[in-house]
C-alpha cells in the first residue's frame, strides 16, 4: 500500500507542474511579439462596416457559414 500512496502523490504533482507549464505556454504563446496583428485585426471584427452597412452579398454570404443546428 506504500508504493500506492507515492505514486499516487507523485502523479498528482507531475500534473499541477504540467498545468501550469501548459498555462504559462499559453499565456507566452498569446503575448509573443509576432501576434500583435492578428490579436487586433481580431478585436477590430465589430466595427469593419461602421462607415456604411454590410452589403447584402456579405451578409447571406456570413449566414452561409453559420453552422446549422
Amino acid at each position: 500500500m506504500q508504493d500506492y500512496t507515492v505514486l499516487r502523490e507523485l502523479a498528482g504533482s507531475i500534473g499541477t507542474v504540467f498545468l501550469v507549464l501548459s498555462f504559462a505556454g499559453f499565456v507566452l504563446f498569446a503575448l509573443r511579439p509576432g501576434s500583435r496583428g492578428v490579436h487586433r485585426d481580431t478585436a477590430d471584427i465589430p466595427f469593419r462596416h461602421d462607415d456604411r452597412p454590410a452589403a447584402d452579398a456579405d451578409a447571406q454570404a456570413a449566414h452561409a457559414r453559420e453552422p446549422r443546428q
